[in-house]
């Protein structure tokens, strides 16, 4: 895949991906792989990535003469009845997929209606979620996942949202004042993981990136013990670099 910046990776990714899809369901009799890029116009070296991609999601089916043709999950999707059940069958496999890549549990956040939620999560018994001791609705301002959603939003957003929800102290590292909150929040680098460093619990270190579908705005976030401290960082950065298959199930 052609050498671009960790994160705007999954977006272009997506970008190019939804173009193939709108090609190759246009076309459900399946075009060889140079018609199929050529009327997609994607960049050059892009496809080979993007297509092995699509096939493993199960989008994307190759025939016997090598054409590209519609796959299981791309007719799914096209059916009402289905689309529902497929998109979140496939969400809920690209968050297991990232699971076991990064090895630890992993979290899909949202900011709708003035609140934030975590409708998706993947863990298992040895990648366990952190213990929600403190509901996270109210605790955005000591969590990764809450951070990252609220730097997302605008000055006004964020003033509302701590208006409604008081920073609590939670553990003795977590920032309560209001005004280094949001200065926090506005020196935040758009090409940095937001990090809690045991903020929201004493023991558990989180990780969460962006991830925008729309005007939907969401992040992917993961949780470690601290005794994985030195594992934080590098498997935030896995996290965003392979969000395009979690960033395509919300786009679809």
């Amino acid at each position: 895949m052609p050498i671009t910046s960790g994160r705007t990776a999954p977006f272009h990714s997506v970008r190019y991906a939804l173009r193939l899809l709108e090609t190759i369901a246009a076309a459900p009799e399946g075009l060889p792989e140079e018609e199929l890029v050529r009327r997609a116009m994607v960049p050059p070296g892009w496809q080979g990535h993007l297509l092995r991609m699509l096939r493993r999601e199960g989008y994307v089916s190759q025939l016997p003469d090598g054409a590209y043709a519609p796959g299981a999950a791309l007719i799914g999707l096209s059916s009402g009845t289905e689309h529902a059940r497929v998109r979140e069958e496939k969400l809920q496999q690209a968050l297991n997929a990232l699971r076991d890549s990064v090895g630890a549990a992993v979290y899909l956040g949202r900011y709708a209606d003035g609140e934030l939620d975590v409708p998706h999560v993947s863990e298992s018994p040895q990648r366990p979620v952190v213990n929600e001791w403190v509901d996270f609705r109210s605790a955005a301002h000591a969590t990764a996942i809450g951070k990252c959603l609220l730097s997302q939003l605008d000055h006004d957003g964020r003033q509302d949202h701590l208006a409604r929800h008081k920073a609590a102290r939670l553990t003795s590292r977590t920032i309560t004042d209001k005004r280094t909150l949001l200065s926090t929040l506005d020196r935040q680098p758009a090409t940095m993981p937001v990090l809690d460093l045991q903020e929201y619990a004493v023991g558990t270190l989180c990780a969460a990136v962006p991830l925008t579908a729309g005007a939907t705005v969401g992040c992917l976030a993961l949780s470690l013990p601290v005794g994985q401290a030195h594992r934080l960082r590098r498997a935030a950065e896995a996290l965003n670099q392979q969000a395009a298959p979690t960033l395509l199930s919300l786009t679809l």
